[in-house]
This record gives C-alpha cells, structure tokens and sequence, in this order.
C-alpha cells in the first residue's frame, strides 16, 4: 500500500528556494580547494620540485557505501490553522518508493596533514498525498532529496595506534517537489516547487587501531548556526577490517539530522540506521 502524507507536509517541505546560498556556499568550496592545493604546489616549487600533478604526494580514496535508514519528519506550519504532521519511514518504505536507483558515495583526497572529505546521496522518491476526495480525486508526489558535503580535516594527532582530525567545511541540502491532483470538483492541477540550502560545519574525526587488521572509526560534525538550517548535525559510528592491500570494508551506523525554518513551515527530519561500505585507495 501506497504511504500518504498530508499536502501540508509536502508544501512543508517545497516552499522555499535559497538558491544564491548555494551558489555561494559552492563558491566558497571551490576557493578553500584552490587555496589549499595552490599553497602546496607553492612549496613544492619552492623545494624544486616540478610544479605538476606528478610531484605531489595526493593520496585518493573511493567510498562507495549503501545506507539504510528509517526517516522521521516533523512538520510545523506557520499558519496557525494548518495542523502539524509528523511521520516516520521505514527502510523498506523508503526503498519501495524509489522511482530511479539512488547514488551514494564519498572520497577523500589527502596531501600530508591536508584531507579533503566529500559526500553525496541522491534519492528520487514518490508518494501518494491525501486529499479527502473532495476538491480533488487524488493526489501523487515525487520527491528528490541531494545532501552533498566538502570538509576540510586537519590531522592533529596521529602515531602507529590512533589518528584525530578536525576541520571545517558545508553540507548543502536540496529537495524538490512535484504534486499532481487529479479531476474531482476541480480541474487536474500540478505544483512543482523546490527547497535549499547549505549549511557551515565543524567537523571531528577519531580513529584507532584495535589489531589482527581491525580498527573502529567514530566521526561527527555539527553546523548550521541559523545560516542556512538551525540545526545540521552527523554522528557516523564505524568497524573497519583491512580486507587486503588498498581495500578496507566497513560496517557501522550513521545518524543524519536538520532542522529547517522555511517562510511557511518549520521542518524537522533525522535519518539514521546501519550502514555498510568500502575503501578504495589508488
């Protein structure tokens, strides 16, 4: 059966664009980049190195990973006279109105004590939408929430058995909306309407060593400040096992939250549940 939610929820969640704090947010990503890697092509001319790709020490690493969570939202709408909505999504529902196959992956690229961490998840959703049949026959919805992420670490602390980082970097949120109504009283109509945003984060990252090729990973960071959302907060708990040269697998659990003051509601969702992956490294 089809999962419903109120058509408030959905205007909730699609009423307002920010798109020029994307914009800028994007633009802010692409200077630290550039400041960061510039700097140290300027020492490795300086050390008489070759100012190309080849003389810099950059290690990559792929993380394709699967994520299964359940989501819980709260809407709470401006409007005195519209009632609150708040529901919870399991992961087969979530998965079971996917309407295209979702993407989710990070990478990190280091040089030294320099890390670049990037993050992204992209889930194109439908639903159905209660409309009482009365103005209308039926309602559906189609959802596409994108969470993209660049952070900044700095490893502070690192020997044979433990590594901490620390940093700074964004999280960018999108979720678009597009809801048709059926014939009833009134004619068919459609509403397509988008809502982002980008949010400022403080980020940590601890890591230790527990033998016979394991080691255990807890990271978070927190952000938001009023900027873009009141709240962007990430807790990522992770077993790691060193699989074979170059290859390490991981299982663990991640918790991924907001919470949003839009023009017509305020908007509350917190993700979370196991999550499973590998590292790659060239």
């Amino acid at each position: 059966m089809a999962h419903r939610v109120s058509a408030a929820a959905i205007a909730g969640v699609v009423a307002v664009k920010h798109n020029s704090i994307v914009r800028t947010a994007s633009a802010t990503v692409l200077v630290l980049i550039l400041a960061v890697f510039g700097s140290r092509q300027t020492q490795a001319q300086q050390a008489g190195m070759p100012p190309t790709s080849a003389g810099l020490p950059i290690e990559v690493q792929a993380v394709p990973y699967l994520w299964i969570p359940w989501t819980s939202t709260n809407v709470q709408p401006k409007n005195p006279r519209l009632s609150s909505a708040s529901n919870t999504i399991d992961p087969y529902q979530l998965y079971s109105h996917l309407t295209w196959v979702p993407f989710m992956g990070a990478a990190e690229f280091r040089i030294g004590q320099i890390g670049l961490v990037t993050d992204y998840i992209h889930a194109p959703l439908k639903t159905g939408v209660s409309t009482r049949g009365v103005l209308f026959g039926g309602a559906g919805a189609g959802i596409g929430l994108d969470i993209g992420s660049a952070t900044f670490l700095y490893r502070a602390f690192s020997d044979s058995e433990q590594q901490l980082d620390v940093g700074f970097g964004m999280r960018a949120w999108g979720l678009s909306g597009d809801i048709s109504l059926t014939q009833g009283i009134l004619p068919p109509a459609s509403v397509s309407k988008g809502l982002s945003w980008a949010d400022p984060l403080l980020s940590a990252r601890f890591r230790r060593e527990l033998g016979n090729n394991y080691s255990a990973m807890l990271q978070a960071d927190f952000g938001g400040f009023g900027i873009g959302a009141h709240t962007d907060w990430q807790i990522v708990g992770m077993i790691n096992y060193a699989w074979r040269p170059g290859v390490d697998i991981h299982a663990g659990f991640r918790s991924l939250n907001f919470n949003h003051a839009g023009a017509a509601a305020r908007f509350d969702m917190h993700m979370y549940g196991p999550v499973a992956g590998a590292t790659i490294r060239f």
